[in-house]
């Protein structure tokens, strides 16, 4: 039985976001920002977040510290994101210190209790409760022998299934997981992600990589620059919407939500795109990840403005 439209799966961390520097500090040199926001992060939480803020029903299956779990389960559900699937366990969560201008962020991440993650996830009952949901999103690098459990049993169990890796290079590089983007139904790197599969920045060489290694679907994020996706043989690209950003930090695990909501509602290829990149785009106009997320009105407005009716 399907009781959530979506589970996402993967680590999340406590970020603490400073935005609204000019330009990175050389080595020795401080540079200083009034913009300080301590929030929920990690791919999986974003992309949780912005599904939910959509209207889908959402189940976030994640490991946390069990001192953390007051805050974190009172933040998710403020965006209505269920809690069942996060794990307690001892020790510390996650902490991301996250730095960013305008053009770009760098992270220095603690990984606490995210190492347990793997291991949560081979217990019998974590692949019930993922298979309790229309769409399984994994937000983290998935070793091959849990990819093989998951998602031949997600597959027979009629679940579809998208991966975002994030900025992985030995998983990236690793040929063995190759099968394991083979075997989801999305693919969804962005452009350094890609070039580290595929060995080249230019995106036609990784659509030609896709093509030949069979990939199913995947979609590629350019940032500011829109998306493009290749599916049953076609690439097909969009423009994103114009936006001041402010912080670019999780754009991509927006991207994500708006991608994957638009695929349950079975759209064509260029409508998830440009649902994708607008839900990456508006989340760039707040500092943090989630303040910045659209409700599904704002993103149909949007859409409407930006590519027409």
């Amino acid at each position: 039985m399907k009781i959530w439209d979506v589970t996402v799966v993967g680590e999340v961390f406590a970020d603490h976001v400073l935005s609204g520097f000019e330009s990175w500090p050389k080595p020795g040199e401080e540079v200083v920002t009034d913009r300080y926001t301590r929030e929920v992060g990690g791919g999986a939480a974003i992309t949780a977040c912005g599904l939910s803020r959509l209207g889908r029903s959402v189940n976030l299956v994640a490991v946390i510290g069990a001192t953390d779990d007051g805050w974190f389960e009172q933040r998710l559900g403020e965006f209505g994101v269920g809690a069942l699937g996060l794990r307690k366990v001892d020790g510390h969560t996650g902490i991301t210190i996250s730095v960013s201008t305008a053009a770009d962020r760098s992270f220095f991440t603690h990984a606490g209790a995210n190492r347990r993650l793997a291991e949560e996830l081979h217990k019998p009952d974590a692949l019930a409760q993922l298979m309790q949901a229309r769409h399984v999103h994994f937000a983290m690098p998935l070793d091959r022998v849990l990819a093989t459990k998951l998602l031949t049993a997600l597959a027979a169990a009629g679940c579809t299934s998208s991966l975002d890796v994030g900025f992985q290079p030995q998983w990236l590089r690793d040929a063995a997981n190759l099968n394991t983007c083979r075997e989801v139904d999305y693919l969804l790197p962005n452009e350094k992600e890609a070039a580290l599969l595929c060995g080249s920045d230019a995106p036609e060489e990784f659509f030609a990589f896709a093509r030949n290694a069979r990939l199913r679907g995947c979609a590629l994020k350019l940032g500011a620059r829109g998306a493009m996706s290749l599916e049953r043989e076609t690439v097909r690209s969009v423009a994103a919407p114009p936006v001041a950003a402010i912080d670019p930090t999780g754009a991509g695990d927006a991207f994500d939500a708006g991608f994957i909501d638009a695929l349950l509602d079975d759209a064509g290829v260029e409508e998830r795109l440009r649902r994708a990149c607008i839900c990456g785009a508006l989340s760039t106009r707040c500092a943090g990840a989630l303040a910045g997320l659209p409700e599904r009105a704002e993103l149909w407005k949007v859409y409407e403005t930006t590519y027409g009716s």
